[in-house]
């Protein structure tokens, strides 16, 4: 769909930032949306207590359905956890208890409260006002034998085959749980409650998700005889392809309780060059001139849009005030070479410990391997000192301070604790 003949805001936003994939009727999607404000939804299960960036492209694409005056639903699943998508995996999820469900689904509703409860953008009266809606409510009480009698003569095992979720574990003689290939049929079922409860008829997702949605569209359209539609985003790499959100030592989590915001705002600021128009674009509410403006910059000005992103993506996630506090005390880190103020990790000391074994149980490393060669490399230094023996031992006493350093972006400072 070329941006040019787009008449909906919505749509018109989010083919000039990057957004959009595929859509079952460009057209018509575009038409309605130009018309009048619609709800929509993307569906978050409840697998881990918290959101990583993987699914940051998600949240800004409800941001953006509140700004240009449509209605984001948040589908939180209570009941579809239980179940597992298989959509980009090669094995079953680990499967979690009721209580580990109920507790991620309130840290899930919590996260998403801050990201998207703008009061002065949507006051409690505005008819953007993001909905959080559990499909546990439909789901955990539902009848197998009645679900089985009314909603499974529409859908075709031929086709569910065909999706990519699906095909693709079968294509690589993978294992795939009858339990798991119930997960699009129960997909569809919630996209129909949405229509049926919430008047939603649009959902949002990543582009692997294609296959999983157009079975809610098709089951609609069968029952209610009504039209609905999905629209997804290209799924998100960095400029040398790997996956987005995942460094050496983990996943990048939004929330301060699984990441500090110091490494969230330093994953920012070390974004390659090749991606920060990208990033700036996806995950910043800049105009667009503003963008255009940083994405020109060569070279060392280029740290100044390196920056600007990591300071907007901060903001966003943890707010104005912390993500000042971080952009200085970068400053005073690398710009003053002042490391008293790197992030602090409290270490554990019966007695001496390898250097490199410290550096793992920190997170500046992926394993002691990687450790161990960095110090051979000359890329590790204690308090601006090169470590040069792969067997140097650290020792702390409580309360007594050190920082490690790889290269000149990764910074820890240490205190000592008693085993």
């Amino acid at each position: 769909m070329k941006q040019n003949t787009l008449r909906s805001d919505f749509l018109r936003t989010l083919a000039e930032r990057g957004f959009l994939k595929d859509c079952n009727d460009w057209q018509a999607l575009d038409a309605l949306m130009a018309r009048e404000s619609v709800s929509a939804y993307i569906g978050f299960d409840a697998t881990a207590d918290g959101l990583h960036v993987g699914s940051l492209i998600q949240i800004m694409l409800l941001r953006w359905l509140q700004k240009t005056g449509h209605r984001p639903i948040v589908l939180l699943g209570g009941g579809t956890t239980r179940v597992g998508d298989p959509s980009g995996k090669n094995s079953q999820r680990r499967m979690l208890d009721t209580k580990d469900i109920v507790c991620n689904t309130q840290v899930l509703e919590s996260l998403f409260t801050r990201l998207l409860q703008d009061e002065a953008a949507s006051p409690p009266s505005s008819p953007s006002r993001v909905a959080f809606v559990d499909n546990a409510a439909w789901l955990n009480d539902i009848s197998w034998l009645d679900f089985l009698s009314e909603y499974g003569k529409h859908f075709s095992v031929n086709r569910m085959v065909k999706v990519e979720s699906v095909r693709s574990r079968l294509d690589a003689d993978q294992p795939l749980s009858f339990l798991e290939f119930n997960y699009m049929v129960l997909q569809a079922y919630d996209f129909l409650q949405l229509y049926r409860r919430e008047n939603c008829r649009l959902q949002l997702g990543g582009s692997d998700q294609w296959g999983n949605i157009l079975c809610g569209i098709d089951l609609i359209r069968r029952v209610e005889r009504a039209e609905s539609f999905v629209l997804t985003t290209p799924l998100l790499t960095t400029a040398t392809g790997e996956k987005m959100g995942k460094t050496a030592t983990g996943a990048v989590w939004l929330n301060r309780e699984k990441l500090s915001s110091h490494d969230f705002w330093q994953f920012w600021r070390n974004s390659a060059d090749a991606d920060v128009g990208r990033f700036l674009r996806l995950f910043t509410e800049l105009p667009m001139e503003e963008i255009r403006r940083l994405e020109r910059l060569q070279g060392k000005e280029l740290n100044e849009a390196k920056i600007r992103l990591a300071t907007e993506i901060t903001t966003l996630c943890h707010g104005s005030k912390v993500a000042e506090e971080e952009h200085l005390r970068a400053e005073k880190i690398f710009a003053e070479g002042d490391l008293s103020h790197a992030s602090e990790r409290t270490v554990a000391f019966a007695d001496s410990r390898f250097v490199y074994e410290v550096l793992k149980e920190v997170g500046l490393v992926a394993s002691n391997s990687a450790a161990r060669r960095l110090i051979r490399q000359g890329g590790v230094r204690q308090d601006g000192k090169t470590v040069s023996d792969e067997q140097a031992l650290l020792f702390l006493k409580p309360q007594e301070k050190t920082v490690l350093s790889i290269g000149k972006k990764a910074h820890c400072a240490l205190v000592g604790k008693t085993a």
